[in-house]
């Protein structure tokens, strides 16, 4: 499996290539993991550069996990995706996608802190697989829908249930949009080492299982999501559409709500996982 990475302290990073268990230093390929490096084929250009041996190997050890991506132009969010979920949530699976937004500026690396924000007390973790535009993508067609995904990460849909569901009127946007309330990574695994249809999702919080699901019971297909979007907005090269969370969240009335000093997991087998602290915010 390859994967790319940024490493690097906060507004520094560098594009990487993981090999296995082996990085190498992408800068001569390209300066970031951005649109234009996704939109010209950049995960293929860097797997051809490592075979060619025109990467150098670099030491992970110590080093930051920033975003797998530099930050996107738009975050596309699908509800109740899982129809588990959707009746935790007290409502049946939706007969089409269910669209939100998230702030781009909600999106923070795979160990960085959740921030609490003041007045909060209903904060939920949500764990999905994100995927990442590789070309842009309008009014497309569910079989083709595919050819316009440059990869796939896992994020987290970190959501403040009383601003979602009683402050937003009738929407949910208040409840998803506080900085920090996006994590993404660890890393952007390219499109065609991934099937989408099978991929295990799942969720701790201080240790403790929480979400345990797969991409099957998913409502709506990860290509069916694209073509039904893009008839109502262009999705550009670097913007993430997360597809919706499975059952076990702490809106279900099973699970505290987060609170300062606790840790969530998230993670999507052969995608990686992130390990965020909540602090005050």
């Amino acid at each position: 499996m390859t994967a790319l990475i940024r490493i690097g302290e906060p507004g520094l990073e560098r594009p990487a290539l993981l090999d296995g268990d082996r990085a190498y230093d992408l800068t001569p390929l390209t300066e970031d993991v951005d649109a234009v490096f996704l939109s010209t084929d950049g995960p293929v250009r860097a797997r051809e550069a490592l075979q060619a041996g025109a990467l150098t190997p670099i030491d992970l050890e110590g080093v930051r996990l920033g975003t797998p991506i530099t930050r996107p132009g738009a975050v596309v969010c699908i509800g109740q995706n899982y129809a588990a979920h959707a009746a935790e949530s007290g409502s049946a699976p939706p007969e089409r996608p269910i669209v939100f937004l998230k702030h781009p500026n909600t999106v923070v690396g795979p160990t960085e802190p959740i921030l609490l924000p003041p007045g909060a007390e209903a904060l939920d973790w949500e764990a999905e697989l994100g995927v990442v535009i590789g070309r842009a993508a309008h009014r497309v067609a569910e079989a083709d829908a595919l050819a316009h995904v440059a990869g796939y990460v896992v994020g987290n849909d970190v959501s403040e249930r009383t601003w979602q569901r009683q402050h937003s009127g009738g929407q949910w946007s208040k409840g998803k949009i506080s900085p920090t309330f996006c994590p993404l990574g660890p890393w952007l695994v390219p499109a065609d080492e991934v099937d989408p249809r099978s991929l295990r999702v799942w969720s701790r919080v201080n240790g403790e299982p929480r979400q345990d699901s797969t991409t099957a019971d998913m409502v709506f297909s990860v290509a069916a999501l694209i073509a039904d979007v893009s008839q109502y907005v262009r999705l550009d090269p670097g913007d993430v559409l997360l597809t919706g969370t499975p059952e076990g969240v702490a809106m279900s009335g099973r699970f505290p709500y987060l609170r300062e000093g606790d840790v969530v997991e998230v993670g999507i087998d052969g995608l990686g996982a992130q390990r965020s602290p909540v602090t005050a915010g």
